[in-house]
């Protein structure tokens, strides 16, 4: 049987092998972030700043080319196989991306930012995976809660959903909010009360107008993980939204997170397009149109 000393070992082993970048700079990355434990943090860096081929003839301008995109390119093969730290680093985001879907948004987080909880009909995540139809749906004690704690016809309502990453809620609503408030408050735009909705998708937007038949309704929701990021958030948003509301009815603000479009400018824009659904009367195609 090996032990724990041993296991440490074999890792530290392997550890000691990975950096093996194409200049010395780019080595070095990994090593600037170690734990306690003496390992480094395999996600602590940029990919886009780290060529992994060993035989590069223009590693600059291959980091320039991995500068232009997130896409997982000039990572190198050992054989047929990809070398220790990119299958590692590989590993690290995936799991990332797992922990961001099946995670939950931190409750005492929403209540900081004065927002109270509702729930859909969904009863777990596993149920919320698996049946989308129901994270469209208000329990009926969301319903009620809504209708006691919310102002009825606001001109705009803003809702937060937990949606497919709660990492996305959690590191961006901060920011988005106040933005969005300071926006819409210049705008001479009054908001209602705004909450959260736990296990929700995009079209629980639809019950929610039919409650309180809003003018604009802004809905945050965590967008749906991958292996460049965990955090991105969209911002949907719509004219009086209803059950008889199609998809083309709604406008998207997408890519919200510190690698795309900044939370804080993300919540100006919010409130400008607000502005204009509001003036209009409309939202999607028939605000386009």
């Amino acid at each position: 049987m090996v032990n724990e000393a041993e296991i440490r070992k074999i890792v530290e082993a392997v550890i000691s092998q990975l950096g093996m970048g194409s200049t010395p700079e780019a080595a070095a990355k990994p090593a600037e972030t170690v734990e306690k434990g003496g390992l480094p943090d395999l996600a602590a860096y940029d990919l886009r700043e780290k060529v992994f081929l060993q035989k590069a003839e223009n590693p600059e301008g291959l980091l320039q080319l991995k500068k232009s995109t997130p896409a997982r390119i000039c990572v190198g093969r050992s054989g047929p196989r990809p070398i220790t730290e990119v299958w590692l680093r590989f590993r690290a985001d995936h799991a990332f991306a797992k922990d961001a879907v099946w995670g939950e948004v931190n409750e005492k987080l929403m209540e900081e930012l004065g927002l109270f909880c509702v729930k859909t009909v969904v009863n777990s995540k596993d149920e919320y995976l698996t049946r989308p139809d129901l994270g469209r749906k208000l329990s009926e004690e969301a319903k009620e809660t809504i209708k006691a704690k919310c102002k009825p016809n606001p001109q705009v309502q803003i809702v937060v959903v937990d949606g497919l990453s709660s990492k996305a809620i959690e590191a961006n609503v901060s920011d988005f909010l106040p933005a969005l408030m300071q926006g819409l408050e210049s705008h001479n735009l009054e908001a209602g009360t705004p909450f959260f909705v736990k296990y929700g998708r995009v079209a629980v937007m639809d019950e929610i107008g039919e409650i309180l038949q809003p003018e604009v309704l802004v809905e945050l929701i965590g967008e749906r993980p991958g292996l460049v990021t965990a955090e991105s958030m969209s911002c949907y948003m719509c004219y009086k939204p209803n059950k008889a509301t199609i998809e083309s009815d709604r406008m998207l603000i997408s890519n919200i997170y510190k690698g795309g479009l900044p939370p804080a400018e993300a919540g100006a824009h919010a409130a400008s397009l607000a502005k204009k659904i509001f003036d209009a009367k409309a939202s999607g195609l028939n605000l386009q149109a």
